[in-house]
Order: structure tokens, then sequence, then C-alpha cells
């Protein structure tokens, strides 16, 4: 009991770190269009974190607590959101060791080669965790979910950094999953 306490103080302590890099560095406020084809008044870069030394760290170090304990054999997700998250878990897992393979998910079939939508390491019924940075209406997170069901493996974790509040959680629940987020607009944007 004394060692989850611990662990839950020290997640605490990364997350409020965190939530400082991104309030400082990745949060503009200004009119922009989303992938989803929404506008929005702010804008949440997840790259400036995700591909930032201190911020990969903490970003990975979260997840990784986060799944660490379900029986994860492989953590991926749509490039290019999903692409620094993965390799930085799968090596915190190394370094842990409990090792977490990594995989990515294609925007497309590729038509050369082996013609691969899901590269790396995956395979037919491993437990694998699907994440993203920046979440609006999860439909980056449904992409991965339908390769990944295709591919054969199953779902155990879906989770994202930051969750906008605007229609993941419904959809990803629809498709009978849970979205977990570090964190949601909510916590991060001002008052």
């Amino acid at each position: 009991m004394q060692n989850l306490k611990k662990r839950m103080e020290k997640i605490d302590d990364l997350k409020e770190r965190l939530k400082k890099i991104i309030k400082e560095k990745a949060i503009v406020y200004k009119e922009v269009k989303l992938s989803s084809g929404k506008k929005s008044n702010y804008y949440i870069d997840g790259k400036l974190i995700t591909l930032s030394p201190e911020g990969i760290y903490l970003v990975s170090k979260i997840i990784f607590e986060m799944i660490k304990d379900q029986n994860i054999d492989a953590i991926g997700g749509l490039t290019i959101g999903a692409d620094p998250i993965v390799s930085g878990v799968s090596l915190i897992s190394f370094i842990e060791k409990k090792p977490i393979y990594a995989f990515i998910v294609r925007s497309s079939q590729k038509e050369h080669g082996m013609g691969k939508l899901i590269e790396g390491n995956i395979q037919k019924n491993w437990n694998v965790a699907i994440v993203d940075d920046v979440v609006t209406t999860g439909s980056s997170l449904l992409k991965s979910i339908e390769a990944v069901e295709s591919y054969g493996a199953k779902i155990k974790k879906v989770i994202c950094i930051v969750d906008r509040k605007e229609g993941a959680s419904q959809a990803i629940e629809k498709k009978g999953y849970k979205l977990d987020a570090i964190f949601t607009k909510d916590e991060l944007l001002e008052k």
C-alpha cells in the first residue's frame, strides 16, 4: 500500500510538471482550423511537447505508469501524433524491465514494399494500448482502433495527452472502449 501511495505521488508530480510545460509552451490562443475541420479559438500543439526532451519523458513515464500493470504487449497509434509517444513509452518500458513493443498506424495503406497499414511490432491476439497527443473528435484514435481490430489484436487501453472534450470520448465509447486522458482542456485552459 505504501508503494502505491509513493507511485501515485510521483505520477502527480510528473503530471503537474507536464501541465506547466503544456501551458507555457503548447497552448496558443488564436483562431485555428483543427484536423477535424472544426474551428477553435485555441490550439494545443502536442508535438511541441512530445518532440521535446522533458516533454516526451514526462508523457512516456505517465503513460507507462497508466499501462504497466495491464498486461500490454504493444503500444501504437496513428502517425504522426502517436509516433514519439509510442517510441518514448517503449523505451521507458525497457528501462523499467517491463518491455512493451511499439507500432505505428499509417494514415493509408502503403502501396509498395510489404503494403502495410501497421508498421512495427504487433501480433494477432496481443493486448495493445492506442495513444494520441491531442484529440477532438477522436477520428485518429478510431482509425487506429479499426486497424488494430482488423489485425486481430485486442485493445486494452485508449489514451491521449489532452482531450479537447468535443466528442472523442463519446465516439470511443460507442466503439466499446474508454478514453483515458492525462488532461482535459478544462484543466489546461486559462480561466
